[in-house]
Order: structure tokens, then C-alpha cells, then sequence
């Protein structure tokens, strides 16, 4: 009887054993596929010192801190209840697209009687025309905030990108969108511009291959302990704010790594890639969001906004904060980058 348990004992240790040998191999399994999917990024993040910016960089440069200067400071906070101010930016940004030769396509939609718009301005592909990229931002504020970086740096960044690409013919479909209605109380709802946008492609089951959205882009510092992060990324992630990140969920893992692995060839730098569970706080804080609810791959293009920004969301959130350099070459950078997506 004794021999018996014995045996019994043993058979079930041997099998135990290897039901605990099973559940972790499915366990290392996944975890390495966690980190290859997630955080395992092509090339490396630029470290080093800077370059003097080029010719083109520093027309960029110029470009960008009119604009900026033009949303923030002339017109100021700009949103449903600012909404004079919102019309405004609206003007300006249709004005300046047609300055740079583009027939520009407005998308109204009504909340409360209040007419809301999207301006799209595209250039047709010439080899694959039904296959699209998209480059957004959205260009109202938050609250009574000027919205100097949050979003006039991202809304400046596609109105130039837009100049940059006027006169280029590319194989894909690209078109330049600043949304309305990002910024609460309309974040993630219904009425959330991009989300209005987005949707149409959807009914007209056209086929957007990649959206980029640009998204609080100006702030850098090279300080320690100045970018923060949600719990685990801390432990993965540099704790200098001086980079410029590019984010998807797990769905458009392919899309961050293609565009970052563009950017590190062109642009010397420094670049972080993520694409994690849309569950993580901030990975869908853009427009991009909208592009995921109807199934296609968008990233964010971001300085990570309040987990750097102090001045997020706040009447600080002003012109000075922007390091109008740095922003040129993350602009000049995306523009290497959406050639090579829209190729």
C-alpha cells in the first residue's frame, strides 16, 4: 500500500512537474512576443549632439513658429465654447492651404445648432491612388488654454508638411486633415471631428493604409527625471524628455515600426517607438483613436504631452515653450517619412 502511494506520489509530481514546465514556456512565449511586438523597435535613438539645421530645416523652422504664433497668440483659445476663435483658426488654416496651391475639401457637421469643420486637402496618387495616407491634427484647444503646443505645434506640423508635399507626385493617395473637436467635453465621443472624419472613409469603404496623427510635438528637455511614464514603461523607457515618440496600439504595430525604422535612417534625433494595449493611459489620447474604432492602423506622433508637458491643458501652454529648432527636424524628419509611406 505504502509502495503504491509512493508511486502515486511520484506520478503525480512527474506530471505536475510538466504541466509547470508547459505553463511556463506559454508564458516566456508570450512575453517575448509582448516585448518583440511592443517594445522591440528597428535601429537605434539618435544620441549626440545636433547638427546645424540645414537651409530647408530653417525655412521649416520660421514656418512653423509663425503659425504657432498665428494660433496662440492672434486667436488664442479656440473650441465650442471659444467659438468665434474657433472659426477663426479654421479661416486661417483654409487660407493657408490655398496659399500653398490646394483646392481644400471642408467637412461641416452640426452639434446644437453650432456648425463644426474638418479641412482636408489632397494630392492623388499617381500609381496607387485608392490606397491612402492620412496626416491630422486637430486644431482646437482645450479649456481656455492658448493651445500653443497642444495643438498648434501638431496643426502647424501638418500645414507644412502640407507645403513640403504641394508639388510632389506620390504613388499613394495623401491627404492633410486638421480636425476639430479633439479636446473635451467631445474626446472619444461621438462628436469627436476625427471620429466624424474617420467614419466616413468607412462608409465609402475606402482603403487608408496608415494615418499619422500630430499631436503636442514642441517640448524637449534634456533634464533628468523630466518625462514620466505610466507603470511598466517606466522601467523600459528614458527618463529625459528629449525625444520624439511614435505610438500605436498592438494593431498598428507594423505601422510604428515602419515609420520609426524611416525616421532613425533620415534624421539623426532621438526617437522612441511604443505600440502596446490601448488600455495604457495616453496611448490613445489623439486622433488616431478614431482611426482605430473603424479598424485601420494609425499612430501617434508625440513629445507624450502631459507625461512631459507641464504646462498641458493650462493658460502656460504658451508660444515661448516651443523649441521651434528641434520641432523643424522631427517636421523635416516626418517628411522623409511620409515619402517613404506614401512610395
Amino acid at each position: 500500500m505504502k509502495g503504491m502511494k509512493k508511486r502515486n506520489l511520484k506520478a503525480f509530481s512527474k506530471a505536475a512537474l510538466i504541466r509547470l514546465s508547459i505553463l511556463l514556456f506559454i508564458l516566456l512565449g508570450v512575453i517575448g512576443w509582448l516585448w518583440f511586438t511592443c517594445f522591440q523597435m528597428p535601429g537605434k535613438s539618435y544620441s549626440g549632439e545636433l547638427l546645424p539645421l540645414m537651409a530647408e530645416e530653417k525655412i521649416i523652422q520660421d514656418n512653423l513658429q509663425r503659425d504657432i504664433n498665428k494660433l496662440a497668440n492672434d486667436i488664442g483659445a479656440r473650441n465650442y465654447s471659444n467659438y468665434e476663435n474657433l472659426n477663426a483658426a479654421a479661416y486661417f488654416l483654409k487660407s493657408s492651404f490655398e496659399e500653398a496651391g490646394y483646392k481644400v475639401n471642408e467637412q461641416e457637421y452640426k452639434i446644437n445648432n453650432q456648425a463644426f469643420t474638418n479641412l482636408e486637402v489632397e494630392i492623388k496618387g499617381v500609381d496607387k491612388p485608392d490606397e491612402i495616407i492620412v496626416v491630422g491634427g486637430h486644431y482646437d484647444t482645450a479649456f481656455t488654454t492658448p493651445g500653443a503646443n497642444d495643438n498648434g505645434s501638431g496643426v502647424a506640423a501638418v500645414l507644412e508638411l502640407a507645403r513640403r508635399f504641394a508639388d510632389k507626385k506620390p504613388s499613394r493617395t495623401l491627404r492633410f486633415v486638421e480636425f476639430t473637436n479633439e479636446e473635451p467635453p467631445y474626446f472619444w465621443t461621438e462628436n469627436m471631428g476625427s471620429l466624424v472624419y474617420a467614419k466616413g472613409y468607412k462608409q465609402r469603404n475606402e482603403n487608408v493604409v496608415a494615418m499619422l496623427s500630430l499631436e503636442t510635438m514642441g517640448y524637449f528637455s534634456e533634464e533628468e527625471e523630466t518625462q514620466k511614464y505610466p507603470f511598466p514603461l517606466n522601467l523600459i523607457y528614458p527618463s529625459q524628455g528629449n525625444f520624439i515618440a511614435f505610438v500605436g496600439n498592438i494593431d498598428s504595430s507594423k505601422l510604428v515600426k515602419t515609420s520609426l525604422k524611416y525616421f532613425r535612417k533620415q534624421v539623426k534625433f532621438p526617437s522612441e517607438g511604443l505600440a502596446v494595449f490601448n488600455q495604457i493611459p495616453g496611448v490613445g489620447w489623439s486622433d488616431h483613436w478614431s482611426f482605430w474604432q473603424q479598424g485601420y492602423q494609425a499612430i501617434m506622433v508625440t513629445d507624450t504631452a502631459p507625461f512631459r508637458y507641464t504646462q498641458y491643458h493650462t493658460l502656460d501652454d504658451v508660444s515661448d515653450n516651443i523649441d521651434y529648432e528641434k520641432l523643424a527636424r522631427v517636421v523635416s524628419g516626418l517628411e522623409k517619412v511620409i515619402e517613404e509611406l506614401v512610395s
